[in-house]
């Protein structure tokens, strides 16, 4: 075990806080290469500490991003924001959280400052902090509630992408997806044609630039 894996010994006794070395994260997303690969692959880590493994996703969705659309900055943005909208993560721990939407929020950023320093746009960078602020939940994952005073409901959005630069986006229970889900014994999506599980959002809103999913929040 080594100091990169435990903040402190009082964390492991608490809340059994040990993260995985990048080597064992590597391994483990390179049995599901495509799909991290993939930039709408949505991936969920349920307890996801600093982000160890979503950082790792985001790194390469956003090399895919950056193959694909670094020619055209709209483009690039666009797809950088639905890459972003990809990755959901819950922990149970406040600094965890804010220090993860920071690191992934840096990857991004690191990126976009490299390939378009001189026209980078701040609202760019606001839908991409907005994002995160929503997929990024301070809850517990086996309550499925957030951590708060009182515990609420955990809500994740679904970000999708339509008619050019506009996003759709829709929030769904957590619970309803976990309960549901498990009591059917039904694939969330299927390509096959067979009966799938259609979850219900709880909310719903307008369609919105991606630039200005903050402001349409």
């Amino acid at each position: 075990m080594t100091a990169k894996q435990v903040t402190s010994k009082q964390r492991v006794v608490d809340h059994g806080e040990v993260f995985t070395n990048p080597r064992e994260v590597n391994a483990m997303l390179d049995l599901v290469k495509q799909e991290t690969e993939r930039i709408d692959a949505r991936f969920l880590e349920p307890a996801c500490g600093t982000g160890n493994f979503l950082a790792e996703v985001l790194e390469r969705k956003m090399a895919v991003v950056e193959k694909n659309y670094a020619r055209n900055q709209l483009d690039y943005e666009r797809y950088a924001v639905l890459a972003v909208s990809s990755v959901y993560g819950i922990d149970i721990l406040e600094d965890n959280v804010a220090a993860c939407r920071e690191r992934l929020f840096e990857i991004v950023d690191g990126h976009y400052n490299r390939l378009y320093a001189a026209t980078a746009k701040e609202d760019f960078r606001a839908a991409v902090r907005f994002v995160l602020s929503k997929n990024i939940v301070w809850g517990d994952a086996l309550t499925l509630k957030t951590v708060s005073d009182p515990p609420q409901p955990i809500l994740f959005s679904e970000w999708s992408a339509v008619n050019g630069s506009l996003f759709k986006r829709r929030e769904f229970s957590f619970k309803e997806l976990i309960s549901q889900a498990s009591m059917q014994e039904l694939p969330l999506f299927s390509d096959m044609g067979e009966e799938v599980f259609i979850p219900l959002p709880v909310h719903e809103y307008p369609l919105a630039h991606f630039l200005r999913l903050a402001d349409a929040g």
